[in-house]
């Protein structure tokens, strides 16, 4: 049996590099994105466990939590095993998500659980 630990590579939360909200809303918008968002709410899991429990094709996981990374949903971590076969997982990086509309442009805000909250950037919505 060996041990795991994890390490985790926050991407945003951490940085002034703002949230594509057209990014968020695309992956909130997306069923096997939001298939694995719920997947992740308990615990980390690699792509393999959650191509298994979303009942989605390894290279779709792939590509969802590659979506979900971009969109700062989802947090990359490393679960180290004593054995030396490390692999990557996936987690829930937030509690909340809110979208606004704003002087003609949608902001959103995410918030984490220990009340830290990520504001991104507002893009302005093109008139037809």
């Amino acid at each position: 049996m060996s041990a795991t630990n994890s390490t985790t590579r926050n991407r945003g939360w951490q940085n002034d590099d703002a949230v594509d909200p057209q990014t968020v809303i695309a992956a909130l918008d997306d069923d096997d994105c939001r298939a694995i968002l719920e997947a992740t709410t308990e615990e980390p899991l690699t792509a393999t466990e959650l191509s298994e429990q979303c009942d989605i094709p390894m290279s779709t996981a792939y590509r969802k939590v590659e979506m979900l990374t971009e969109a700062e949903l989802v947090d990359e971590r490393v679960r180290i095993n004593t054995s030396g076969k490390h692999a990557t997982e996936y987690c829930k990086s937030f509690d909340n998500v809110l979208v606004s509309v704003v002087g003609g442009g949608v902001e959103i805000e995410m918030t984490k659980s220990d009340g830290e909250t990520d504001s991104s950037a507002t893009y302005a919505v093109a008139d037809d």
